[in-house]
């Protein structure tokens, strides 16, 4: 072979190279970018969840100290009232009366409900002498807020306080 028979050989070689991708390139290719396409799907659905978790649990995070802020705010003679609607009067009452939320009867602990939403928010007062405010000298204020994820897991905010009946502020004994 002459060298200008080499160099024609070559640039023939280059040019059919050149012509484009063969059908199983393109195949690999494609097989390639499914895979990366479906990742990328399977991210977003698992990043609109954590979202999704994140401002509900927000949400109740504000409905339970919300609900504790109430708590403090109301008179010690008062405690176991709620304002539900935010106009200024109370109008229910906590109960120890074993039904609903409330899991014992009689045992000091007095429970009230709502929903808002799809977050089931439950509230509890218990007097550490007595039943009732003006016998006790705390309360153990507990908020709590249930609701099921995208995913349909349960989840949980809870929250508690203490708060002390002024009239023994200042007292020797708490108990």
């Amino acid at each position: 072979m002459t060298p200008s028979n080499l160099n024609s050989l070559k640039r023939r070689s280059v040019l059919v190279g050149a012509h484009g991708f063969t059908l199983v390139e393109s195949m690999v290719a494609l097989v390639v970018l499914s895979i990366g396409m479906i990742g990328t799907i399977g991210m977003c659905e698992w990043a609109e969840r954590g979202l999704q978790r994140g401002a509900l649990t927000t949400t109740a995070l504000a409905l339970v100290e919300s609900r504790l802020e109430a708590k403090r705010s109301v008179s010690w003679d008062q405690l176991l009232m709620d304002d539900l609607d935010h106009d200024g009067k109370l109008e229910s009452a906590m109960h120890d009366d074993g039904l609903q939320d409330d899991s014992t009867n009689g045992d000091g602990i007095f429970t009230a409900s709502t929903t808002q939403g799809n977050i089931r928010l439950v509230w509890t007062v218990e007097l550490n002498r007595g039943s009732h405010p003006a016998g006790a000298s705390l309360a153990t204020i507990e908020a709590r807020a249930t609701f099921r994820t995208i995913a349909g897991q349960e989840k949980e905010v809870r929250v508690r306080t203490i708060r002390a009946n002024p009239r023994y502020v200042g007292s020797s004994v708490l108990s």
